[in-house]
């Protein structure tokens, strides 16, 4: 018998997705001989197109972006030294509320015990004794996120496996940093209201609810580069803005929560496979 090799599996919504929100674990757990699996469930095909033409605007087309973006993952999982990349290729369904969450074919439409299917065939080949994803929200309501994260639980419910399962989070206290960092490279950023204002102080977590804080700050510089793979999304990707340097200091690390856990590892815990090795 072949010793199954210890394997981590981040199921993302978009290409981009997996540098923005687990591209330090990525880098520091494949240079730690960690098989690492990334699973891409959309296309990509609402970002931007090339010059930064927008989803709906004229010259906007969504295979040729697909195409684009597919390109930049690849060359992302390169620079994060990602073992393993599926896709499943769904049509991106674009922000909530656009006619694209309809569209034929777009993840947000499809079944969620179609594409639990999919993924549950990937967890059972890779056999990852830790998945990421999102939580029931997508973090902050994307739709492709949350579709990601019915169809990971209920992947996770098809199979006989027990990994340690992980959702991304943020501590308020981050989410605080960001936007002190936001308005300071962005001056001319306005005001939220007191509505938009109230809703991103819901998102992330109280910092003592997170469950793990992973140090991933010797690979920071593989993050932004992961992140600048992603080229044609640049205007979108706001942390590119910082460079390098202060890019490390403000994401050197990386924090979720723990929602499903065989081994026992006390909490907090700084490693995702702590009580697995």
């Amino acid at each position: 018998m072949i010793e199954q090799p210890l394997t981590l599996m981040a199921v993302h919504a978009h290409p981009d997705d997996e540098a923005t929100g687990t591209g330090g674990v990525l880098a520091r757990y494949a240079a730690e001989g960690i098989r690492t699996v990334l699973v891409t469930c959309t296309d990509g095909g609402c970002g931007d197109g090339p010059a930064g033409v927008k989803p709906g605007d004229p010259g906007h087309d969504p295979a040729a972006v697909a195409l684009m973006r597919r390109q930049e993952l690849k060359a992302s999982c390169d620079v994060l030294e990602v073992s393993d990349l599926e896709l499943l290729d769904y049509a991106d369904s674009g922000m909530i509320g656009w006619p694209s969450n309809d569209a034929p074919g777009s993840f947000w439409r499809t079944p969620v015990e179609e594409g639990a299917a999919r993924l549950a065939e990937l967890m059972r080949h890779y056999r990852p004794d830790v998945v990421v994803t999102y939580d029931e929200n997508g973090f902050y309501g994307h739709p492709d996120h949350i579709q990601a994260h019915r169809i990971t639980m209920a992947a996770l419910e098809m199979t006989a496996l027990t990994p340690k399962v992980y959702w991304t989070t943020m501590p308020r206290s981050m989410m605080q940093r960001f936007g002190e960092t936001m308005r300071e490279f962005r001056g001319d950023m306005p005001e939220l209201d007191p509505a938009e204002a109230a809703a991103m102080a819901e998102i992330g977590l109280p910092d003592d609810e997170i469950t793990t804080w992973v140090d991933t700050t010797a690979f920071s510089g593989q993050k932004f580069d992961a992140l600048a793979a992603h080229a044609s999304q640049g205007e979108n990707i706001f942390f590119l803005k910082m460079g390098k340097e202060r890019f490390g200091e403000l994401m050197g690390m990386e924090t979720v929560v723990r929602v499903k856990d065989a081994t026992g590892a006390a909490v907090p815990e700084n490693d995702l496979f702590a009580g697995l090795r």
